[in-house]
């Protein structure tokens, strides 16, 4: 493993990033922002959701920001790199092993993703006071929350190398959306009690330990999955996203 050429790697991706400052703020404060004023401000001023609502929707929209950042900064410029500009060719001439290519990929979205989270926190602060925060363990709180961004990273990695450029919109709409809708982020799982076959099917969407594993860090007066399962189920989805996506990039970077 060459590390100078891996961190050289990492810092070409962000000095990229600084280039493109704007848009990329946009695309990681934009939307949690709007998700936070819309859910939690507008709806429960209106009165159409109790005040409570604020602190439970919290951990969610932290969910869906890192998720939807996560797979948006790995697999967009994948989609890119491999079907049109071509630039992956010349990383690939890089003194390192194909792996660590695809590693530094998602080690970049899962900073990308933490910081598309953890924005979310002071946003609330700002827009929905008073929101009721219950940070017991800090630890457990970061330990999840890497694990979220990681299965961000890691899940754009898959999809990057296995969507084709047309295919775009498909991975979103059939993909992505399903996830949010049935991924606990807008409610709790225990709310799903009345539907109990969609209660046990919606397990095998990682979203919803996401969701759920924030929620039982963060607010936890809230009813939330075991926290302990949660941890153990996402570095299961972790694991087994890292391992498709390093094949998928593999395949694609020799064929």
């Amino acid at each position: 493993m060459n590390w100078t050429t891996f961190l050289a790697l990492l810092g070409r991706d962000a000095h990229v990033a600084r280039r493109n400052i704007v848009p990329l703020l946009l695309q990681t404060f934009l939307q949690p922002m709007m998700f936070v004023f819309v859910f939690g401000r507008v709806m429960v001023s209106s009165g159409y959701m109790p005040a409570a609502y604020k602190s439970l929707l919290l951990p969610g929209i932290m969910a869906i920001s890192m998720v939807f950042t996560g797979v948006w900064a790995v697999a967009m410029p994948l989609i890119a790199e491999f079907q049109f500009t071509r630039e992956i060719e010349d990383r690939l001439l890089a003194p390192i092993e194909i792996s660590w290519l695809a590693i530094e990929k998602v080690i970049f979205g899962t900073m990308q993703a933490l910081v598309a989270g953890l924005v979310v926190i002071p946003m609330a602060w700002l827009l929905l006071r008073p929101v009721e925060f219950n940070l017991h363990s800090p630890l457990r709180f970061a330990w999840v929350t890497v694990l979220v961004a990681l299965f961000s990273a890691c899940g754009g990695l898959a999809l990057g190398c296995s969507v084709s450029q047309t295919h775009i919109g498909l991975m979103f709409s059939m993909v992505l959306t399903p996830m949010i809708f049935f991924g606990c982020t807008y409610y709790p799982w225990s709310a799903l009690a009345h539907f109990p076959i969609l209660q046990k099917v919606v397990l095998i969407n990682p979203l919803v330990y996401a969701s759920e594993g924030l929620r039982g860090t963060l607010v936890p007066q809230f009813p939330h999955l075991p926290v302990l399962a949660v941890l153990i189920v996402l570095t299961a989805f972790d694991a087994l996203f890292l391992a498709v996506g390093l094949r998928q990039f593999h395949a694609k970077a020799v064929s």
